[in-house]
């Protein structure tokens, strides 16, 4: 299955929640764990680890770093190639489109796309499967565990009767990883002919939902973290990211 598939990272943002961080460093780039390697590298790991051999990442802000650090992927047994964003086209959407245009998912069935900023260990392996099986144009990656951050009050009438300090959303949430068939990728053509900026889950799945376009599910209580702001970075323990991801470095 991992076989038809590419690996796609996105990597080019500015990372303007992550700053000052991003002064200085692509945020797919911030070092975690106590090995202080970069974040980009467990996404690597991970696809490598599931049999994803073939990635392309989509460059941009500070993307000479990322270029520097990982090259063509030898150090990892994979092969990296590099797209780099065109300002023609904006979003995250605009640049899965300039690397369809650029024919970079030619030999692949599937695409995994993997937002540069998200930490987890989810299983791979057994989300494709269920695209695959499912018949999807496009698979999500869910987590039903996702808590409300702030307190929530209950009332009657103008009187709060009790309090639940960040409860359970009641709904799975995104965790920026999803499956997208090569093919469903053809309706990015109409969306950039009436948007100037496209986002992956706002216009895209949204747009294959709209025209009935089967769209996965996949639920998963796999650890996920989002590192998109410095008050998530200060939050994210190197401990718990060393025993978390340790099966990832086992030579």
């Amino acid at each position: 299955m991992t076989q038809n598939v590419i690996g796609v990272v996105l990597c080019g943002g500015e990372g303007r929640r992550l700053r000052p961080l991003t002064y200085y460093f692509q945020k797919a780039m911030i070092p975690i764990g106590s090995q202080q390697k970069p974040l980009l590298e467990y996404i690597v790991r991970l696809m490598k680890y599931h049999g994803i051999n073939n990635i392309v990442m989509l460059v941009g802000y500070k993307g000479q770093q990322i270029v520097n650090y990982f090259n063509n992927g030898e150090r990892y047994n994979v092969k990296i190639s590099y797209v780099w964003d065109d300002p023609s086209f904006g979003g995250n959407g605009g640049a899965l489109y300039n690397a369809y245009l650029k024919g970079v998912f030619d030999s692949a069935e599937n695409i995994l796309v993997y937002y540069g900023d998200i930490l987890s260990d989810i299983n791979l392996t057994e989300m494709l499967k269920f695209h695959e099986e499912g018949g999807f144009a496009a698979t999500l990656a869910l987590s039903p565990n996702y808590r409300v951050a702030v307190g929530v009050a209950e009332l009657n009438g103008h009187e709060v009767v009790e309090m639940v300090e960040k409860p359970p959303l009641g709904k799975p949430v995104t965790i920026g990883i999803l499956a997208v068939r090569r093919r469903a990728l053809e309706l990015l053509h109409e969306l950039a002919e009436v948007k100037k900026e496209i986002d992956i889950m706002g216009d895209l799945i949204r747009a294959l939902i709209e025209r009935k376009f089967k769209v996965g599910g996949y639920l998963t209580t796999a650890f996920w973290f989002d590192l998109g702001t410095t008050e998530a970075y200060e939050k994210l323990d190197p401990s718990d990211v060393d025993k978390k991801f340790s099966f990832l470095f086992q030579e």
